[in-house]
């Protein structure tokens, strides 16, 4: 049944692409995140629909005849600067090719989808459709998941589908955690226009809240708190938000079993637990890694290569200054576990460099694009859409730092948009209000009139 819904849907999809670019530009974010060949088995199932959705959007941007100028700004340059040198490591990487130029090339879609947000959205309609994709994909995935785990008593362990991009625990919750402020901003916009949107919107939040806890994923935990404390500090009433979260933390506690909580105390509990101390070892042999290979790092999978392993284990204890307890590293290569040793690792010091001041540049850009906004009285929907955004990049940081997860579609499309926000909607109404507010104009206009 499935197959044949999603077989009689697609040429009105592919007939919408030829239509409208922006369309196709979400349904390539929505089929690199929601998976569909996942949900089908039969002939639907052999369609690569990320490819053939890409692939369209591509080719009619490219024979249209309207085209914007692509505006990079400082977040842009630094992005792309950061592609080169993974590009770089890429080339002198340590791991067998196969496995490098595989990553590089899902890496490399990944910067196309950035730049083809900087050259097709122009409208606030594109950036909500965009938006609205994501909710349809990681959106509807946490909240099936989310029920299961309501219906199930808290027996449900809500996992990633297999052979998908979401397909670990971990990441998902992170990828649900950076939602949560996507939700609160669609439900702004739209939530008012309808009583019956705006419920859904608040039981799709709970629901993704439901479905980080399921996971029993520490890192989803502390997204989930950074979350909540980002939004306590920026809230006008703070006594509603506090009696809000304890009644729903009071109704959550019934779901929850009691091996969740018994998992969560050990954050508090970190050098004794055996599972973050491996997490930790790890860390230590990226380091290691990347003082072999200052330059490039060791390239993609390099921490993973069994040889490189063995090798980088025989330094283990040269840096003493790196605790890591009594914990020796395990025979078998794991990965990073952290987005920030993961770069390091993979690319080296220069490009750890990179990587940080491009998430660090977007998350700037976008309060600045808030404050500016307020300043000079801008459309109410770019500030509570910058500080959004700027949430959640501020949730992919702190969450990532315990998970291998730097190559994550959505956090460059969110990165995308705060470039789009501010060079292709502020950038203008703030021209257009100096235009209006200057002497010349308001004399021509004057004698217009």
């Amino acid at each position: 049944m499935r197959d044949l819904i999603l077989l009689a849907v697609l040429p009105f999809l592919i007939f919408a692409i030829f239509q409208r670019p922006f369309i196709g530009l979400g349904l390539w974010i929505w089929t690199a995140l929601f998976y569909p060949n996942g949900w089908v088995y039969g002939a639907a199932s052999n369609i690569r629909y990320n490819l053939l959705f890409t692939g369209i959007t591509i080719a009619v941007y490219f024979t249209s005849k309207h085209k914007v100028r692509l505006v990079l700004g400082a977040t842009g340059t630094l992005l792309l600067m950061f592609f080169f040198w993974v590009s770089m490591s890429t080339i002198f990487g340590l791991a067998p090719a196969e496995y490098r130029w595989e990553l590089w090339t899902r890496f490399a879609k990944i910067i196309a989808l950035f730049i083809f947000i900087l050259l097709i959205v122009e409208k606030k309609l594109h950036i909500d459709f965009f938006l609205w994709c994501l909710i349809f994909s990681v959106g509807f995935y946490a909240g099936l998941e989310g029920l299961k785990y309501i219906l199930s008593g808290g027996g449900h362990k809500i996992e990633g589908m297999a052979g998908h991009v979401l397909g670990d625990r971990n990441e998902l919750s992170i990828a649900m955690a950076m939602l949560l402020p996507i939700c609160f901003y669609l439900m702004g916009e739209f939530g008012n226009e309808s009583k019956l949107l705006k419920i859904a919107f608040l039981g799709l939040i709970s629901l993704l809240v439901i479905a980080i806890i399921g996971t029993h994923s520490r890192g989803g935990l502390v997204a989930l708190i950074a979350v909540g404390t980002y939004l306590f500090i920026k809230s006008k009433r703070k006594l509603l938000f506090l009696i809000l979260l304890v009644c729903a933390g009071s109704a959550f506690l019934g779901f929850i079993p009691k091996e969740w909580f018994e998992r969560m105390n050990t954050i508090g509990q970190a050098s004794g637990d055996a599972s973050f101390m491996g997490r930790v070892v790890a860390w230590k042999l990226s380091f290691i890694l990347a003082v072999q290979n200052p330059l490039f790092g060791g390239g993609f999978k390099a921490l993973e290569y069994q040889p490189v392993w063995a090798n980088l284990v025989q330094d283990f204890y040269r840096y003493s200054f790196f605790y890591t307890g009594d914990n020796i590293p395990p025979i078998v290569p794991r990965a990073a576990h952290s987005i920030y040793f993961q770069v390091l690792g993979d690319h080296g010091f220069i490009g750890l460099f990179l990587f940080c001041s491009t998430l660090l540049s977007a998350f700037m850009r976008a309060g600045k694009i808030a404050r500016i906004c307020i300043a000079k009285n801008g459309p109410e929907w770019i500030k509570k859409l910058a500080t959004m955004l700027r949430l959640s990049i501020f949730t992919y940081a702190v969450g990532g730092a315990a998970l291998s997860f730097s190559y994550f579609d959505m956090i460059y499309a969110l990165i995308g948009l705060v470039i789009v926000l501010d060079y292709r909607f502020l950038m203008p109404f703030i021209l257009q209000k100096q235009a209006n507010d200057s002497p010349q104009f308001s004399h021509v206009k004057n004698e217009h009139e």
